[in-house]
């Protein structure tokens, strides 16, 4: 007598969209401590720093925003779940993008927007990869 075990398999995210999703986080959140050190700092460069760091950010955020497309052919993109994340992302991408627009504006000037900014920003990239990383693993109930 020989006995099984059922255990649902579902896809996990790929690597390499992984790394696209996860270096969203330290790269808009690394933007929102430079806009706080310039706000009490008033040296410029920390803005330039947060400009960097945005740009990053939304190369990041666009290469994950790829791969979720491509993961929309697979099952688990399809779901409820799989809409939410890709929303978030865009939303991350697309409030990033005015961040960096923000950003480019003459020294004190993107103040306190640009700070406001980034602080949502950094919490959009949090909730979409907590979103996509969320879900049933291997042997796995949901």
């Amino acid at each position: 007598m020989t006995a099984t075990v059922d255990r649902p398999y579902q896809l996990t995210l790929h690597p390499i969209h992984a790394v696209f999703l996860a270096g969203t986080i330290p790269l808009f959140l690394g933007a929102a401590l430079s806009d706080i050190a310039y706000a009490y700092s008033y040296q410029i460069q920390w803005s330039n720093f947060s400009s960097w760091l945005i740009a990053g950010g939304l190369v990041f955020a666009g290469l994950a925003i790829v791969a979720a497309l491509l993961g929309l052919t697979h099952a688990e993109g399809r779901g409820r779940r799989g809409g939410i994340y890709l929303a978030l992302l865009l939303a991350t991408w697309v409030l990033g993008f005015i961040n960096a627009l923000v950003h480019a504006k003459d020294a004190w000037a993107m103040m306190p927007m640009g700070l406001i900014l980034s602080v949502i920003v950094t919490v959009l990239a949090c909730a979409a990869t907590g979103v996509r990383f969320s879900g049933r693993r291997v042997g796995g109930a949901q």
